[in-house]
């Protein structure tokens, strides 16, 4: 099978009508066109499990180092060291490195007692009220709040900074998208302020954990990281935090509602919450398109790829490959989702994919607290768009 050149079958990860729901779309590449090209805007693309989840695992020959995401990579721009998405070795392995000391599993879930408290803290207030947003009420806050916590920034600004960085991700509806060449450095210097107040008065955050780190980098100099590097790291951390958490609670709150047999089964069972996390991340990627440049030429389905092409990654599309799931289509919370690749694979899987587990886990669990029973006011919902993280900007629901 060859990739395919039906005008038919046509996919464009900045066409809106598509994101709405790109799955038949996928399906068919998956079927139809397991290499497929795109001419418009000159990118390949692999959907089935076996490649993307392959593509992921060799960095050396699909690299992120000029972008991770096809609107990167097209903007032809010079990345800021430090945004590890988009790096590669020895580089990324000296940044990352730095990460993974603060984010690890276990550092992670000692936060559950404040990310609880974050959520309380949105959805106390709204019991009673007949219904609620989950992106506006729960979705936008508590990921904001304790990413912000962790990096010392004062909640009364958390709120207009998450609202900065989303700015510049956003597609417009009948507009076409163009990428924005300042859009990966534009949020920077809205961070400036709090790093340079934190280097005169240290804290247990990770801010100062990353001000007084000292590491070897790829060169062998022991330093300590730059001004520039950490606001980078930063800004990184803050959009990353903030958006796919998001995007995770809000695809949550839509399942469990169109799934309310599955959703009682984890009223009466919460040891089933972790399972049904993974589920919801199957089934709808928070983050579903990625980006590579072919480093030598590669040969997929009887047609080479060479250096210098870009290859999208659809592991939104591999997370339904039947070939893995069986009945892959199908949500099921039961089912044992655990090698889905919405975090990635390899040396890019996701460093917060144990944060993001946990807020998603207590965030379902204190809703259910609160509100067994929703359904959703679609009058009201409202999808997002963006070129890498599908999601909703508005889900208002009914209680009760």
């Amino acid at each position: 099978m060859t990739a395919s050149h039906d005008t038919e079958l046509y996919y464009d990860p900045f066409d809106i009508e598509i994101d709405k729901d790109p799955h038949p779309i996928w399906r068919r590449l998956r079927e139809e066109a397991p290499l497929y090209y795109n001419e418009k805007h000159d990118f390949f693309a692999v959907s089935r499990y076996d490649d993307v989840d392959k593509a992921l695992m060799d960095w050396d020959t699909y690299r992120s180092g000029r972008g991770s995401t096809l609107e990167v990579i097209k903007a032809n721009i010079e990345l800021p060291p430090g945004i590890i998405l988009m790096e590669d070795p020895p580089i990324h392995d000296v940044h990352r490195g730095l990460l993974s000391r603060v984010f690890t599993p276990k550092k992670m879930n000692a936060l559950e007692p404040k990310v609880r408290e974050f959520c309380a803290r949105s959805l106390d207030p709204l019991v009673g009220a007949g219904g609620f947003d989950f992106i506006a009420d729960l979705g936008a806050q508590m990921p904001m709040r304790t990413i912000g916590m962790l990096l010392g920034i004062p909640e009364q600004d958390q709120e207009a900074i998450r609202d900065r960085l989303d700015e510049g991700m956003r597609i417009e509806e009948g507009e076409d998208y163009t990428p924005n060449a300042d859009f990966m450095t534009a949020g920077t210097e809205v961070f400036a302020d709090y790093i340079d107040w934190r280097v005169q008065h240290p804290s247990d955050d990770l801010m100062t954990e990353l001000l007084t780190a000292e590491f070897e980098d790829e060169t062998g100099e022991r330093r300590h990281l730059t001004r520039e590097e950490i606001l980078t790291y930063v800004m990184l951390l803050a959009g990353a935090g903030n958006e796919t958490t998001t995007r995770l609670i809000g695809w949550a709150g839509k399942l469990l509602a169109e799934h309310p047999d599955q959703r009682r089964d984890l009223v009466d069972d919460r040891s089933l919450m972790p399972k049904a996390i993974e589920e919801i991340l199957r089934y709808e990627a928070p983050s579903p398109v990625q980006a590579r440049t072919v480093h030598r030429d590669v040969e997929h389905y009887g047609r080479v790829v060479h250096e210098g092409d870009v290859m999208v990654l659809l592991n939104g599309s591999a997370n339904r490959d039947e070939r893995k799931f069986t009945d892959g289509d199908r949500f099921d919370i039961h089912r044992d989702a655990a090698q889905h690749l919405s975090f990635g694979y390899g040396i890019h899987f996701c460093l917060g994919a144990a944060l993001a587990r946990l807020e998603g886990r207590v965030a379902i669990d204190e809703v259910l607290n609160r509100f067994p029973e929703w359904s959703i006011d679609w009058d009201g919902a409202v999808q997002a768009h963006t070129p890498t993280v599908r999601g909703w900007e508005k889900l208002p629901v009914v209680v009760g």
